[in-house]
């Protein structure tokens, strides 16, 4: 069995990142959502046989992913366009914060899985977490509960998100603002926004990497909330290598063939990180969030994605 899970996993990995659409098949390859699919589905029957392996390289090749999008957008144009979502993102942060951290106080869930379940949801879900964790000190069984549930709302969020969007009628800089606010990881954000277009998948990037920024500001007040001034903090370096690269992008000329060809390998990238990510998840890790936890970052992302919603469609045009 283990050695077919390893076959099959391989397997995957390589359609995943196959140019399908040099095969003249009359598809444009493998979408994040497929991916992200089809890496659930081999972990629901499997168990990963290489974790270490997928938690490094998923985590790492986001990052080189999200860079090579940098590649592909202009500085003066990106901001001009994320600015109406700038403070949105400021009150937002602040907010579902507070919310979440009195939910939790309220269903009485662990006072540090409950913050780190609202850092999750208020930035950037897995790496806020990650970020905060050691601030916190939490051990393993509260990383693991809410990793594992914001993880999972950051898979159905990429599903859903795009057709609610086409639902709704929204522009494209419409869904990139809202998707940057409402979903959870960066992964997920950059998955939807490819998925509805182009301008989303800028815009959606842009506001999200400005507002994983916060994490460095919340590990400060949560080294003062809980008073422990010797824990480290991890700061998000790639996002000021993205930065670099729309700069270059903007103001250094380059051959249109090398950006775009460094754009391709970003979304293949991603793709394969997707993928990555929905076979690091178990039904075992899924069992472990327990209902607490659940209904707290449930409730919280429904606030989050309702009321960024009404504010996106009554402030961008």
């Amino acid at each position: 069995m283990k050695s077919a899970a390893k076959w099959i996993y391989i397997l995957l990995i390589i359609l995943v990142i196959l140019p399908v659409d040099l095969l003249d098949l009359g598809v444009q390859g493998i979408t994040p959502a497929f991916a992200l699919f089809l890496g659930l589905f081999f972990a629901f029957i499997f168990e990963c046989p290489y974790p270490k392996f997928n938690k490094k390289t998923s985590k790492y090749l986001l990052q080189a992913s999200v860079v090579g999008l940098g590649f592909g957008m202009n500085v003066t144009e990106s901001l001009k366009s994320g600015s109406e979502g700038m403070l949105f993102t400021v009150v937002s942060v602040v907010g579902v914060m507070v919310i979440g951290v009195m939910m939790g106080y309220w269903l009485h869930i662990n006072r540090k899985t409950s913050y780190l379940i609202s850092s999750g949801t208020a930035i950037c879900g897995g790496s806020a977490i990650a970020a905060v964790g050691p601030v916190l000190k939490a051990d393993e069984n509260e990383m693991a509960v809410s990793l594992g549930v914001i993880f999972v709302l950051n898979a159905i969020a990429l599903f859903i998100f795009p057709p609610l969007g086409h639902l709704a009628d929204m522009s494209q800089a419409q869904f990139g603002t809202w998707a940057a606010i409402a979903i959870h990881d960066t992964s997920s954000v950059v998955g939807a926004g490819e998925a509805y277009g182009p301008e989303a998948l800028q815009l959606a990037t842009l506001i999200k990497l400005t507002r994983a920024l916060w994490i460095i500001p919340l590990a400060l007040v949560t080294m003062l909330i809980f008073r422990d001034k010797k824990s480290k903090i991890s700061i998000p370096w790639f996002i000021f290598l993205f930065i670099l690269a729309m700069v270059i992008n903007t103001y250094c000329n380059l051959p249109s063939a090398l950006t775009g060809t460094l754009v391709y390998l970003a979304k293949k990238g991603l793709v394969l990180t997707l993928f990555l990510i929905g076979a690091s998840l178990s039904l075992k890790t899924v069992k472990a969030v327990g209902f607490k936890p659940f209904v707290l970052a449930v409730s919280l992302w429904i606030i989050i994605g309702v009321s960024s919603f009404f504010v996106v469609m009554a402030t961008i045009e």
